[in-house]
């Protein structure tokens, strides 16, 4: 399963923030950033994902996280 968020990170530094901050939570999950796409996507793969809680995570980060359909 793969989810994708659009976020308004700007900078590799805050992608490792919050690629490490998921990580700790969701240690089975991969994340990545593409910050050369206009919606800062953010991409998490696994078995299960739980979009509300990884909105959450980032959120509480001072980020926006948003899931795209």
């Amino acid at each position: 399963m793969i989810e994708i968020f659009k976020t308004n990170v700007q900078n590799q530094i805050d992608t490792n923030i919050i690629i490490k901050n998921v990580l700790e939570y969701f240690p089975d999950h991969k994340v990545n950033f593409d910050l050369e796409d206009c919606d800062k996507i953010l991409r998490i793969e696994a078995n299960e994902i739980e979009p509300g809680k990884i909105i959450e995570l980032v959120n509480t980060l001072s980020f926006d996280c948003i899931k795209l359909d």
